[in-house]
């Protein structure tokens, strides 16, 4: 054979090594470059049925690529640990922990093997971490790292965001007279099989009942089967539009922490959808992040979730996702975090001494929130609550409170927290704060408005804040000079246009030459938000909800609320599409836009919306 013969032979030898091993995981994720210098470091061995590796004489540690036959690794009592077969990687020899001394590896055939120094290995593969994580981890960690990237993965692509719910819905639904006994509800959801019945009465829905109510509201608690099963329906029973999303859908039940939801049209009964009708229509990309989390058994598995909200923001804007989707559904999340917090902390300090809520604030309570937004939370406690009931609610307020904070949500600088005795207090308590705030609106009152006005119940007895917010917004809705003082301070915040509708930047610091989109354009529809919900005595807390719901009344007309609601889309898409591009970065998120940034035909939209801010405001301003 001539030297240019030999040279061709092993040219196309070395190449049909180089295709086999770039076709293996995680040698795929190698640029071609690298698998020639990994196959020049290659050594052939050839092994025998019933050897043992490593073959004789070879006392270095090894990675093994099999290239045809099978292997067996046992551990040192002989229990059989994992086989290995063509494509596959030994790389057991590699740890010292792990070595031929406690475990071994026995050929189950002859077999060809492709081997090549550890250290070596790591040296050419050491700027690509991914792969050199696949050989410094054991099988359990890269299962358990595969398995959170497959949950994250099909989080994040969830097919639900543009599905009518018309898809999901299952009829007819299955109905029962209140005067049923709850034998007969467990009879009837035996028979056909459902997991829920609708209490109706003269074909007008009263309520709904679940096997879990049965189970918790009248077998656990030792009641006949012969009561009403009224006696232990749900009677404040949460609905869903048919022309809604099966996203929107997915939310509520998350947000209201319910498995089933009825679907209405024109406010009749249409069907029913469960958490199950949605996540099996979702196969393999079925998981919700809510779901991961209820199953989370400690703070450091809820911290290692918290890392894929960054990531659900970036998906959600490059999808185009609106951001009132965006701030639903981090909202969600961030409840979904709190709930299995305080179900923790219950566990650990055991059952509350007294009825109470646990309240959100500010954004969150909107279902406004955007990735590494910081706490407003409160506890209101019943008014049964004795000086010896405190130690265990400050407790709870700071085992929560700390586990957010180890989630990513970090510590109000205004402390808003229910770890504050302030804003950890009775219901008698905070019907004399809101009492207080509405008849003396000095600077500080309206100061604690623009957060304490927008508060929503979390977890516990939502009888409590509802009461209070009952009568709060009965008196706000009387009160003209309350009324005046807020609408006078909500325009302190001014939008950013200056007289020829030119923007007014920043003039100093790091954030030179930059617009504060949400202090200066987001913040001012807020408030103007909340001062006609609480003029027309509107108990939602959501911005875009208030303006729906304030249309057409005496506080705003329709065409204005149309205006301020498009200006506050078009201002939360830009700021979520700006905090998404320095969440891709690896920076922090914030809220100041360049106006360079973006193309001139958004920044004449912005302009647009900073107009409409500045006109309704001007209206205020004339009026009070």
């Amino acid at each position: 054979m001539s030297v240019l013969t030999r040279d061709i032979v092993m040219d196309s030898a070395l190449s049909e090594i180089s295709e086999f091993i770039q076709a293996i995981p995680p040698m795929d994720l190698l640029p071609s470059d690298i698998i020639e210098q990994i196959v020049k470091e290659i050594s052939i061995s050839y092994v025998r049925r019933g050897q043992t590796l490593p073959p004789q004489g070879i006392v270095e540690e090894n990675i093994y690529i099999l290239r045809k036959g099978a292997l067996s690794y046992f551990s040192a009592d002989n229990k059989l640990l994992a086989k290995f077969s063509e494509g596959d990687i030994c790389s057991v020899f590699c740890f010292s922990h792990n070595g031929p001394s406690t475990q071994h590896v026995i050929s189950d055939e002859d077999t060809l093997l492709y081997s090549i120094n550890y250290h070596n290995f790591l040296q050419l593969v050491n700027e690509y971490p991914d792969v050199t994580a696949f050989f410094q981890q054991t099988s359990e960690q890269r299962l358990n790292k595969k398995m959170l990237q497959v949950n994250e993965d099909a989080i994040l692509n969830s097919s639900l965001l543009n599905s009518s719910i018309a898809n999901f819905y299952h009829s007819p639904v299955v109905i029962i007279s209140p005067d049923a006994s709850i034998q007969q509800a467990a009879i009837l959801m035996t028979e056909q099989n459902f997991s829920c019945l609708v209490i109706s009465h003269n074909d007008q829905p009263l309520g709904i009942v679940t096997d879990k109510d049965i189970r918790r509201r009248c077998v656990a608690q030792g009641l006949s089967i012969e009561q009403p099963v009224s006696a232990i329906m749900t009677d404040d029973m949460t609905t869903i539009d048919i022309n809604s999303t099966a996203y929107d859908a997915l939310m509520k039940m998350t947000q209201k922490h319910i498995h089933h939801l009825p679907v209405t049209e024109s406010n009749q009964l249409k069907g029913m959808v469960t958490v199950t009708d949605l996540m099996n229509n979702e196969g393999q990309n079925a998981v919700n992040i809510t779901s991961v989390i209820h199953k989370a058994t400690s703070v450091g598995e809820l911290t290692e979730i918290s890392s894929m909200i960054p990531k659900l923001q970036i998906r959600m804007a490059k999808l185009g996702t609106t951001a009132d989707h965006v701030g639903k559904s981090i909202s969600a999340i961030t409840m979904a975090f709190t709930i299995r917090l305080i179900e923790m902390a219950e566990k650990l300090l055991g059952p509350p001494p007294v009825p109470y809520a646990w309240l959100a604030a500010g954004s969150q309570a909107r279902q406004e929130q955007f990735a590494h937004s910081d706490q407003d939370n409160a506890l209101i406690i019943s008014n049964d609550l004795k000086p010896e009931h405190n130690l265990w609610f400050k407790d709870l307020a700071t085992f929560v409170s700390d586990g957010l904070a180890a989630c990513g949500f970090i510590y109000c600088p205004g402390n808003v927290m229910a770890t504050n005795p302030q804003w950890c207090q009775t219901q008698k308590q905070w019907s004399q704060y809101f009492a207080q705030w509405i008849n003396t609106p000095e600077p500080k009152a309206l100061m604690h408005c623009s957060t304490f006005f927008d508060l929503t119940t979390v977890y516990g007895d939502s009888r409590l804040l509802e009461q209070v917010k009952t009568k709060m917004l009965q008196t706000t809705k009387r009160s003209t000079l309350f009324i005046a003082h807020l609408s006078r301070n909500a325009l302190n915040l001014r939008p950013p246009l200056g007289f020829f509708r030119d923007f007014v930047l920043i003039q100093n610091g790091e954030n030179k030459a930059t617009l504060d989109l949400k202090h200066n354009g987001i913040a001012p529809i807020v408030d103007l938000a909340r001062i006609y919900a609480l003029s027309e005595g509107i108990a939602t807390v959501n911005t875009i909800e208030r303006l729906k719901q304030a249309a057409g009344t005496p506080s705003l007309s329709k065409s204005s609320a149309a205006n301020l609601i498009d200006a506050y889309e078009f201002l939360s898409m830009l700021r979520m599409m700006h905090q998404a591009k320095k969440l891709q970065l690896g920076q922090q998120p914030n809220n100041y836009l360049s106006p360079k940034d973006i193309s001139k035909l958004e920044r004449e939209h912005l302009k647009d919306a900073f107009k409409v801010i500045k006109t309704l405001q001007d209206s205020r301003q004339s009026t009070y």
